[in-house]
């Protein structure tokens, strides 16, 4: 029974077990009363009969199954060729989506780039027909320039002359003296311009009107010397008993702090370290022919310098010393006689009110309350 081969049962024996098996008493609730042998052996006569009669099924369906999973395995040959085959042209499709997106984006870029140029165009063409008239002024700048960079040396050797020594004089004074200083460069074959102006070679237009706004008067001396005052590498000390010089510093040092000291204070010399410190500005009032020693130092700028700080020695003290720090001297007296050891370590600078220079300043008073259409154009 073992080795029994039942897919080869056939439908004779089947048939010739059909009496036993619908007998009454062949059944196995029956024959497990009489023995278990017969019952188990029934059993198996009862599978063997069942498994015929569904085999009889099932191999059909082999059949086609083997028959289905041959053609499937045909099909899927020929579906792996053509998988194949669209994974080809899957590719040549991405590569020429992606060659198409970077055309798109080239030919968006080129355009982008034709609308700024022709942008660009536009604005050229209007900032060159806005300028055409300037091409006369051009030129004539181009040839007063030339002429200026010709006369450069003598105008520079006599503005520094002008600076280092005549701030202190009166303004027909410093004509003068600067004519005969023009026609020493002349003698001497020193380019110059012929007649000296400070204003012309050192002044700055900007800088001029942004005084004349912070107090300034607009006459020709007061901006010479604002101009010795911008340049000059020792402190200045304002001959101002007026007080323009006084109100205009004043103005001018206003944003950035500036402190007011008089000689006769307690305490100047702590204000003094602390702006020296802080890199503000001190305006040192009514000084009189003489200085305090205690600021010695700061007038002969002896600064010691050390990698990157800077210090200075005042009094019994050193302090750090701030770049930014200016120092400002005004004297009320009309005619101070300074001995040459003050006069070497500061700049005098004579705020004093000439009838000239009144009368440039009461000019332009008439011609901004007269014809103030030419202030606005001078302006």
């Amino acid at each position: 029974m073992i080795d029994f081969e039942k897919d080869d049962l056939t439908q004779q024996q089947i048939d010739k077990i059909q009496p036993f098996i619908t007998l009454s008493n062949f059944t196995i609730e029956h024959l497990s009363n009489v023995s278990k042998v017969a019952m188990n052996l029934a059993k198996w006569v009862f599978a063997m009969d069942k498994y015929f009669n569904v085999n009889k099924i099932v191999i059909p369906k082999k059949e086609q199954l083997k028959v289905a999973e041959a053609e499937y395995a045909e099909v899927s040959k020929v579906l792996a060729v053509k998988q194949a085959a669209l994974k080809v042209e899957q590719d040549k499709v991405a590569k020429l989506r992606a060659e198409l997106k970077e055309t798109q984006d080239k030919v968006q870029s080129l355009t982008e780039q034709v609308e700024d140029c022709k942008a660009r165009l536009i604005k050229a063409e209007s900032l060159i027909n806005g300028l055409g008239g300037e091409k006369t002024r051009w030129k004539a700048e181009s040839e007063r320039l030339s002429v200026v960079y010709e006369n450069l040396t003598g105008d520079v050797l006599i503005s520094s002359g002008m600076i280092s020594y005549l701030g202190a004089f009166t303004s027909l004074y410093r004509a003068d003296l600067a004519a005969e200083w023009v026609k020493n460069c002349e003698e001497k074959e020193i380019p110059n311009s012929g007649k000296f102006s400070l204003e012309r070679v050192l002044g700055n237009p900007v800088d001029i009107r942004n005084w004349s706004l912070q107090g300034l008067p607009n006459d020709s001396f007061s901006v010479e010397n604002a101009i010795i005052n911008q340049y000059t590498r020792r402190w200045p000390l304002f001959i101002d008993p007026q007080g323009q010089a006084n109100r205009w510093i004043k103005s001018k040092e206003k944003d950035v702090g500036i402190k007011v000291l008089k000689f006769t204070d307690a305490a100047y010399l702590k204000f003094l370290e602390a702006g020296i410190r802080m890199g503000t500005s001190v305006l040192m009032e009514n000084v009189s022919e003489e200085t305090d020693p205690a600021i010695e130092p700061l007038l002969q700028k002896q600064i010691i310098v050390k990698g990157k700080s800077m210090t200075i020695k005042i009094g019994d003290s050193v302090i750090d010393y701030d770049k930014n720090f200016k120092f400002y001297m005004c004297t009320k007296l009309r005619n101070p006689h300074y001995l040459p050891e003050v006069s070497t370590k500061v700049t005098l600078i004579n705020f004093m009110i000439t009838f000239e220079g009144l009368s440039d300043q009461l000019l332009g008073l008439v011609v901004e309350k007269e014809q103030p259409e030419l202030q606005t154009k001078k302006e």
